[in-house]
């Protein structure tokens, strides 16, 4: 069985420096990957590459067999659908503006899919899914704790229901306590959607927690 996603001898420079040098990893339907290293160390800048936040400058991003470097924001827009975002600081992410379950409707919204009943519906799924009440929805970002929030923000990612989630230090703003429980909440969703993960870390004990294979980044590179 093919990988859902193929990373091949990818490069990303600044300037003459290779942060990214020649990387390669796959990651199968439902699978856990962990990606560790420090900080600096590439990482990061290889889950941007992998969303096509920004291109790489050489080597193949293949998500279910389709090459991504390549193609236009109106193509990627189908695909991005099944391959979302979950960002270290949800209060960055999140609008102060709108209460939880507008923000979790969005990515329907953006998709082209109408919310309506159904969206209504699928927001109240969602909300219990990551471990909120109805009435959590209710409420703005301000009015959530940071644990809270980030399980809006996974929420919303999962709205389209993805194939494959891409975590760039989704638990290192929160305190110990409320790291652990975003933790589990990670692995129950696996659990229960069979859902793909790229989960990017400091934390080589979290990552091991979760993951069924950890991989380590060092200066641009993975080790061996």
């Amino acid at each position: 069985m093919n990988p859902l996603l193929e990373v091949r001898d990818l490069v990303v420079r600044y300037g003459e420096r290779r942060v990214v040098d020649g990387v390669s990893f796959t990651v199968g339907a439902g699978e856990a990957v962990g990606l560790v290293g420090p900080s600096g160390c590439g990482k990061s800048t290889t889950a941007q590459a992998v969303l096509r936040l920004l291109r790489p400058h050489s080597g193949s991003v293949r998500f279910d067999g389709v090459e991504l470097t390549g193609l236009r924001e109106r193509e990627l827009r189908p695909l991005r659908l099944r391959l979302q975002p979950v960002f270290q600081d949800p209060y960055a992410v999140l609008s102060p503006r709108h209460r939880a379950r507008t923000q979790i409707a969005e990515p329907l919204r953006v998709h082209g899919r109408r919310p309506g009943v159904n969206g209504a519906a699928r927001v109240e799924e969602l909300l219990e899914l990551v471990g909120l009440s109805p009435a959590h929805g209710e409420r703005l970002p301000h009015e959530l704790s940071g644990g809270q929030c980030q399980r809006v923000a996974i929420a919303r990612a999962l709205a389209t229901r993805p194939d494959l989630l891409v975590l760039d230090e989704p638990t290192s703003a929160l305190d110990p306590s409320l790291r652990a429980s975003i933790l589990n909440l990670l692995m129950d969703l696996q659990d229960e959607l069979g859902i793909g993960f790229l989960l990017i870390s400091h934390d080589h004990a979290a990552v091991r927690h979760v993951s069924h294979r950890v991989l380590t980044m060092r200066d641009g590179k993975l080790l061996p």
